[in-house]
Formats: structure tokens, sequence, C-alpha cells
């Protein structure tokens, strides 16, 4: 446990998310990976993936390292995401998170060690977590419905390249609203190239894969329109 002179600790917390069907309506929506806690203070309650900072690892080597060995998760890219400090949030003193985000494709996140004690959960949906955890949950489902109408944050969960439709499936899943597909169209074009693959199979024409411009420096253009 690494202190300052003031006796506080430090921590680190991760939020992963991917997109999975609702088990109700079957929709696609961001869910995260949550680990019961066993050790007191709230032994039994689900939490977020963490732990301590070790005082020869940086903050970001020490959130990858908790996340492996919490969930057997590996993500190629953590971001600080902000830091919790409110006096009170752990009834075992004065404890400063610095919390990580990622987002993971399916296939990454099947690789999760799930079981008792590590599952994964709605993020919209989530029983009462640990300290503040439902508050740094809240936060950084905020954080993602705001950046992905102006970033390349989509391409987190797709990766190099994708259709239009998947695109849009992944903004859809993230903000939870239908999007009128030609209106999704004339908003993202500006910041796509076209490549010269399409997707195989199918009975009709095939679509084409997109990847994003990376010399386009991406702006909020406001929200996309709604049908």
């Amino acid at each position: 446990m690494e202190h300052t002179q003031q006796g506080i600790s430090l921590a680190v917390s991760t939020v992963i998310f991917a997109l999975r069907p609702h088990p109700e309506t079957g929709l696609s929506t961001p869910w995260i990976p949550l680990v019961r806690r066993i050790t007191k203070p709230y032994e039994g309650r689900w939490a977020l993936p963490g732990g301590w900072v070790s005082p020869e690892e940086s903050l970001a080597d020490a959130a990858a390292r908790n996340l492996l060995e919490t969930t057997a998760l590996k993500p190629a890219y953590l971001e600080q995401l902000y830091a919790f400090g409110e006096v009170g949030r752990s009834p075992d003193g004065r404890v400063v998170s610095i919390v990580y985000w990622a987002m993971v494709r399916p296939h990454e996140a099947e690789r999760a060690a799930e079981g008792e004690n590590v599952r994964w959960h709605p993020a919209d949906h989530l029983p009462k977590l640990a300290f503040d955890h439902n508050a740094i949950v809240e936060y950084a489902l905020w954080r993602l419905r705001t950046k992905v109408g102006y970033s390349r944050i989509a391409r987190a969960f797709l990766g190099e390249t994708f259709t239009l439709a998947e695109l849009r499936e992944v903004y859809e899943a993230v903000l939870q609203r239908q999007l009128d597909p030609a209106n999704f169209r004339r908003q993202v074009e500006g910041s796509l190239v076209p490549t010269e693959s399409r997707v195989s199979g199918g009975r009709h024409r095939p679509p084409r894969l997109y990847r994003h411009d990376e010399s386009i420096e991406l702006v909020d253009n406001g929200p996309l329109a709604s049908p």
C-alpha cells in the first residue's frame, strides 16, 4: 500500500466496457466486468476491478496488473479517466482512486475469467456496488456517451476497418437509441476513408469497409440526429 505523509492511500480501479446483448431486449448495450469482494469492507458486494498501487510501479502498470489478476483481461489500451478522492469514500481511511477505462471487442471480452466472483453486468443496471463505484460507473458511462459522437472511441469496439452499419450499431448501443441511417452516414462520412475491401458473402451487394481518417482532428458537431 502506498502512503503519503498525510496517510492517504493510493489505489487504482478500472472500468472495462464491452458491447453485449441485453438479456431481456436482445439489443446491444454496454456491459462491464465486476468482481465480488471477499474481504471487508463490503465483503460479498460487487466492485470494480482494482487494488493498491505498489511503490515500484506506475499507475498504468498497477491498473493493468490488478485487472489481469482479478479478471484475466488484458486490454491493448488503458486510458486514465478521472481521480476519485472524496473524504469518507472508504471506511478504512482516506483513499484516492485513480480510475482507468478501456473498451474491448467481443472476442476480447470472452477472455474474462467469469465465475462466482467475476461476472459481466449491464452498465446501466447495476446492483449496489462497494464504495462509490456506482458513481464511478455513472461518470464513465457519461464520458463514453459524450465522447462517442465526436471521437474515434467507437473504433475500440470494432477494429481498424468496419462497415457503416457496424459503426452505426456501436453508436446505437452506446447511446441506447436508434439513429437514422442516412443522417448517420452524412455525419460520419467526412471522418472516414473507404477502403478497397468489402464484406464477403451475403445475397446482396457486399458493403464496403471503412477506416477512420487519422489526418482529421475530430470536433464535437452536436448530438447525432434521431429518426
